[in-house]
């Protein structure tokens, strides 16, 4: 059993860590930390935890009944610390945790780029505070990187369309099965994947009744889809990412489209290539591929851990085309922070994530 704590609990990510930390099996107690609302109750902040703080049974959210904590009291009190803030502020908690012996996992991009500073700042526009907390951490994708998360103090979660995106190409890239000059990431999310914060994309008014691309040509998660995919290929991969706004809560759908290898055109069929992507995710608790001709929706991974994929060869043989869909707020967050913890931990990998997807 541990304890664990959440920074910046009251964020949509956030505040997801909680109900699935709530329920975890292995998870004795939790607290809970937010700077904008210190000192407040979280259940009046969110009235779906009403009741759920202070059960009696030794879950704790904060230090009493749900009280957000500072902090730094939610790091001293932590076995296993989650942040969920904004990019540039978690370092430091994590030069506290690697000082402490806590582990932590971060949910922002701070560690999501492993030694490679430049990128980070040319992408998030800010340089690293405590540059040798990098050298412990390690990016947070179970199905590529399962063994080195096990040993690792600090995890860069994934980044949600990321996650879609990767887990979609992953066998065909490692198979060799594409070309890799030019991939098509087409991107579908609901309105939780641009934060709590109102601004004027995410008013009902603005996303409601309507679907927008946005971030065309420069998404922050464009450089980290690339570095992902060019690690499985083991070359270089020319990526064209392409993410869109759809008026729902939550959800992402990604729809990819790359080449195949030249050796491989008019070769290989939508059964053959179905058949190696089954083999290649079997063992793989949280990612299914779907039965041959069925298409994933996001309804049916809503407020699971699960991402679905289904493929295609087209264009008379000479294409492939990946549908990927998962929860953005699990999945593509919260949920696989979780994932994380549990190999960090050693615990079973589906502890806490066992819920069966709302089909409605």
């Amino acid at each position: 059993m541990i304890v664990a704590g959440v920074i910046g609990a009251t964020g949509y990510a956030g505040v997801e860590l909680v109900r699935l930390l709530l329920r975890h099996p292995q998870v004795e107690s939790l607290y809970v930390s937010s700077v904008s609302f210190e000192g407040q109750q979280l259940e009046d902040i969110y009235q779906n935890l009403f009741g759920l703080c202070d059960s009696g049974d030794g879950r704790i959210c904060g230090k009493t009944s749900g009280l957000l904590a500072t902090a730094e009291e939610v790091v001293a009190a932590s076995d296993v610390v989650f942040t969920a803030l904004p990019h540039g502020v978690a370092e430091k908690h994590a030069d506290e945790c690697i000082r402490t012996g806590k582990n932590l996992v971060d949910l922002s991009a701070d560690f999501r780029f492993d030694q490679d500073e430049a990128t980070f700042r040319e992408w998030y526009k800010t340089e690293w505070q405590f540059p040798a907390v990098h050298a412990e951490s390690v990016y947070g994708l179970p199905e590529m990187y399962r063994e080195k998360i096990r040993n690792a103090r600090i995890i860069g979660n994934p980044g949600c369309y990321v996650t879609s995106a990767t887990l979609g190409l992953l066998p065909a890239l490692k198979k060799g099965l594409v070309a890799t000059d030019t991939i098509i990431v087409d991107s579908k999310s609901g309105v939780t994947g641009a934060g709590r914060n109102p601004s004027m994309t995410n008013q009902f008014c603005e996303c409601g009744e309507s679907v927008m691309a946005y971030g065309v040509g420069g998404h922050r998660h464009q450089p980290e889809i690339k570095r992902n995919c060019t690690i499985a290929a083991g070359k270089e991969c020319g990526i064209v990412f392409t993410p869109h706004l759809l008026p729902m809560s939550r959800g992402i759908i990604s729809t990819m489209y790359a080449p195949l290898a030249q050796e491989f055109v008019g070769k290989l069929t939508t059964d053959q290539v179905w058949q190696q992507y089954r083999d290649f995710y079997k063992k793989e608790p949280f990612v299914r591929v779907l039965d041959a001709g069925k298409n994933p929706t996001t309804r049916n991974v809503r407020g699971s851990n699960y991402c679905d994929i289904q493929v295609y060869v087209v264009d008379g043989g000479r294409m492939l085309q990946v549908i990927s869909v998962l929860d953005n707020m699990v999945k593509g967050a919260s949920g696989q922070a979780v994932q994380n913890m549990n190999l960090l931990c050693g615990f079973a990998e589906t502890a806490g994530l066992d819920m069966i997807p709302a089909a409605f």
